[in-house]
């Protein structure tokens, strides 16, 4: 009785976890959930490393170590310089000659390492910049380079790890469930920042600069523990004759030219930037919006990042269901872009106002379209892609992407700033977010082409 009792427990388990665990019917057969979450672990280190380097070192280095906010803004950006190069990484993974028979795999490993050794060097580095205890007996430069050399090493090795990464997740599952596959990964990327956050900011609530370098080492650590997790037995090595080093070995400007060459994949890379750079200025201006003009404290304004990651990760899940029936994923990207409109419209009218709900629900609604549009854009470069050209496809979408990122962050602060001092603060803000307005609606205008025409019936 008891036996049987266990068994239906057991079935309605399994049955259950399919309908509401989030994408847990992103497993097939080839790739059951336990060795997708296993290796979707590469991109919790990635969100790790995005919080120390934006938001957690960008607090430390000006408050606590007192350098100069125009020093930590140049440091923040330096591994932004790295972008361009994931489509590089792409095509050499994609080409990459091994005797093992790995293709992906080495890229990830070299990333991880990098990543390491970025965050090896970076407390100590960090410590002789701000000038303070022994450190003061050392030149400045010397900490002006050793920082600039972690942050650009730690942005290297992020880079390269996930661009390998979604290539070899996008090797190992099937078509038909890619685009749940997709979600599941960027959830995690943004599990990961979460939780990181959250991790790190009570680990450096007692601050010191011991504290600073445990912390820091402690990521370093957890890096590489798990890189290596997420790596175990991933991809098989039954590609001899793909990686023989006596195959020839393409070019890769040859290769860019016929990634280009398919259809409008010139314009999808001008549509990612274009939406990119329009959901990304606001990223530094939030918090100070909510807590200069709508009088929101420290601790309602530290809640908006989790807002805003809510919003991504349900827009992440709504666009995995829809994309998994086979739905158009430009169509998906520009509805994306389309619920951006309201959203900014919230939160540029969220002042006038006086309202801090409907400020909220515009953050909200900017991470949600946010969610939607970046995993539609993704999917389609994932689906628009040669089969052997899938990592070089994928690297041109993280380059794109991340360098967008990087100029809408600094365009939206600098922006906002000029315009505050001659107009005053409301019209500083206000100004920015009418400008992603209207790039969100150029994006529209430019994706058009690029959406599947629906039959009529």
């Amino acid at each position: 009785m008891s036996q049987s009792v266990s068994r239906k427990l057991v079935q309605t388990w399994t049955d259950l976890g399919p309908r509401f665990l989030p994408f847990a019917d992103a497993a097939t057969p080839e790739l059951p959930l336990g060795r997708l979450l296993r290796l979707s672990l590469f991109q919790v280190s990635v969100g790790m490393a995005l919080v120390l380097l934006v938001g957690t070192l960008n607090r430390v280095m000006i408050v606590e170590l007192g350098v100069p906010a125009s020093l930590v803004a140049v440091m923040i950006a330096l591994p932004v310089l790295y972008a361009p190069f994931r489509a590089l990484v792409g095509f050499r993974s994609d080409n990459h000659r091994s005797a093992l028979g790995w293709k992906r795999v080495p890229y990830i490993w070299m990333g991880t390492m990098v990543q390491f050794g970025g965050l090896a060097i970076m407390p100590f580095a960090l410590l002789v910049l701000s000038g303070g205890g022994n450190a003061a007996q050392w030149p400045a430069w010397v900490g002006q380079a050793g920082a600039g050399l972690a942050f650009l090493l730690v942005g290297a090795g992020l880079h390269t790890t996930q661009t390998a990464g979604l290539a070899l997740t996008t090797d190992l599952a099937p078509e038909a469930s890619q685009p749940r596959v997709v979600g599941l990964m960027y959830v995690m990327l943004l599990l990961g920042t979460i939780l990181s956050a959250v991790v790190f900011g009570l680990a450096l609530r007692d601050f010191s600069p011991g504290r600073l370098v445990q912390v820091i080492q402690g990521a370093a650590v957890a890096t590489l523990v798990l890189n290596a997790i997420s790596l175990w037995k991933q991809e098989p090595r039954q590609r001899r004759q793909a990686t023989s080093a006596s195959r020839p070995a393409p070019d890769f400007a040859t290769a860019w030219r016929q990634l280009l060459q398919g259809p409008q994949a010139g314009r999808r890379l001008a549509c990612i930037g274009l939406g990119t750079l329009a959901f990304g200025m606001q990223d530094v201006l939030l918090e100070p919006y909510g807590g200069q003009l709508l009088g929101m404290s420290v601790g309602q304004t530290t809640l908006l990042t989790a807002t805003l990651a809510g919003g991504g990760l349900l827009g992440f899940a709504v666009a995995s269901v829809v994309l998994s029936r086979g739905r158009d994923a430009m169509r998906m990207a520009s509805l994306g872009v389309a619920l951006g409109l309201p959203a900014f419209a919230l939160v540029a009218v969220a002042a006038p106002l006086a309202s801090v709900p409907v400020f909220v629900a515009g953050v909200f609604l900017i991470g949600l379209a946010g969610g939607v549009f970046s995993h539609g854009t993704l999917t389609a470069t994932m689906n628009s892609a040669p089969r052997d050209q899938i990592g070089l496809a994928l690297g041109a979408w993280g380059a794109v992407q991340a360098t967008a990122a990087g100029v809408a962050v600094a365009t939206g602060g600098v922006l906002a700033d000029a315009v505050s001092s001659a107009a005053g603060r409301g019209v500083g803000y206000s100004t920015v977010y009418l400008l992603e307005v209207l790039l969100l609606l150029i994006t529209l205008v430019a994706m058009s082409p690029l959406i599947k025409r629906m039959p009529l019936r």
